[in-house]
């Protein structure tokens, strides 16, 4: 576990494509699992940095592979601190509705649930947009 009040920080940058889902999901989990986090954290925090990492390279960068993503980790025994910037297209995220569950799940599709699923499994998740051209996912998860 990290002592009191010191904290860790590390960052990656990618490109935007989906080949470098792997190095970030790898990334997330030796970053979290050397501060002591434990497994069901671990693989909450995993799921839900994918899903704000596939979301920009789908909607903020339309697939598009030369974009970058920058992801800063920040730990401390309290809580890890995940910042996902990219300079994509923004999007405000109150336009996006609450999925209807069970019509998704009577029609079999699939997608749609990005924004639903990091709000489950994050204790924290804000959208904002910090520069002209900038935009930021803040995902917290809370340790104790």
């Amino acid at each position: 576990m990290i002592p009191n009040n010191q904290k860790i920080i590390n960052e990656l940058v990618v490109k935007s494509t989906t080949d470098n889902l792997a190095t970030i999901r790898k990334f997330i989990r030796e970053n979290t699992s050397s501060s002591g986090v434990d497994e069901d954290a671990i693989s909450k925090i995993i799921l839900a940095v994918d899903e704000a990492c596939t979301n920009i390279i789908k909607h903020a960068y339309k697939y598009s592979p030369e974009g970058e993503i920058t992801i800063k980790l920040q730990s401390d025994n309290k809580k890890i601190i995940i910042k996902i910037i990219d300079e994509g297209k923004n999007f405000n995220p109150e336009l996006i509705p609450e999925p209807d569950l069970k019509r998704l799940q009577k029609e079999h599709k699939g997608g749609g649930l990005g924004m639903f699923l990091m709000k489950k499994l994050m204790d924290k998740v804000e959208y904002s947009n910090i520069s002209h051209n900038r935009n930021q996912v803040l995902l917290v998860k809370y340790l104790i």
